[in-house]
């Protein structure tokens, strides 16, 4: 299942669904319409993001959806988006995919952040919480200038979170990070927002100091992308990392590895996938089960 957005257009920053048999060709589902919209702050939901919850004691698991409080369609330009926008995430939540509550709004962002861009989370079971992470745009001192940073704060139900604390700091500007978890420990994907790239580092553990840089042959020279998403398909040992070209306003490209740890990934050619009718904008991708499927294809239909 892959949730997302798809443009600075009219209803292009709201939250549509997508899904895949394989992981490769995707069909939009809902007619191509959204299928959540935010009616909270910016009346926008950009960066779309979704994650199961750990199992509860009585048997039951929920489903949070998450994304960027922004709609550039409504004028006010990239520099307010960066520098003046929202400190909020706007959530929406459900126990089966196709029946959503009211979203509700959460203000996570650090006093003085200038936006809270691309919400993401991974379930830390070392702290039996979820950590979620996003880029803001701030100025510590003794800076002159702000930079975009990751921020992460750790909750149990996206009411409440802990007090936010810096989660990567570099010297270029960083945002739209993503976490693949393995058995070998965890792989951070994120956009250097200086240079137009993806960048990888690696993790035993979800702390910040765990993290060290990975060179990445295949990433290094791929410039003008963002929003990476990564996945493992389900019938093998392969996962997808996803690109979204920006720069040439092709959409999102997959890449392929058997292998996160190596850094290298086969770019796969245009006959090779098929990423549906609408042009997928920065969202996220879970692997869901034949009746999780099914549940969707019959309420929403296909494309």
């Amino acid at each position: 299942m892959f949730v997302h957005f798809t443009g600075e257009h009219k209803d292009g920053e709201q939250v549509y669904f997508s899904v895949s048999r394989d992981g490769l060709h995707w069909q939009d589902l809902n007619d191509g319409q959204p299928v959540l919209r935010s009616n909270l702050g910016e009346l926008g939901a950009r960066d779309p993001f979704l994650i199961r919850s750990p199992w509860s004691a009585d048997g039951t698991q929920k489903y949070y959806l998450i994304a960027t409080d922004l709609r550039i369609e409504a004028g006010k330009g990239w520099h307010v988006a960066q520098y003046e926008a929202s400190r909020d995430i706007i959530v929406w939540e459900s126990e089966n995919l196709v029946d959503w509550s009211e979203p509700w709004a959460c203000t996570i962002g650090v006093p003085g952040a200038g936006c809270v861009w691309a919400p993401e989370a991974v379930y830390d079971e070392e702290e039996d919480a979820i950590l979620v992470f996003w880029a803001s745009m701030t100025r510590m001192a003794p800076e002159e200038e702000p930079k975009q940073r990751i921020f992460a704060s750790y909750t149990k139900d996206f009411r409440t979170f802990t007090e936010p604390q810096v989660y990567i700091e570099r010297d270029n500007h960083v945002i739209d990070t993503t976490i693949l978890r393995t058995a070998e420990g965890y792989y951070r994907y994120s956009k250097d927002e200086t240079t137009k790239n993806i960048r990888v580092d690696f993790g035993k553990d979800l702390r910040a100091e765990s993290f060290k840089e990975m060179h990445s042959e295949t990433l290094a020279p791929l410039f003008g992308v963002e929003g990476p998403e990564i996945f493992k398909f389900n019938d093998r040992e392969e996962w997808c990392l996803i690109v979204d070209r920006f720069a040439e306003g092709k959409g999102y490209l997959p890449l392929i590895t058997d292998n996160p740890a190596s850094g290298s990934f086969r770019i796969l050619g245009d006959d090779e996938f098929d990423m549906g009718k609408a042009k997928k904008r920065h969202g996220g991708v879970i692997n869901i089960t034949e009746t999780e499927y099914q549940v969707l294809v019959e309420r929403f239909g296909t494309n």
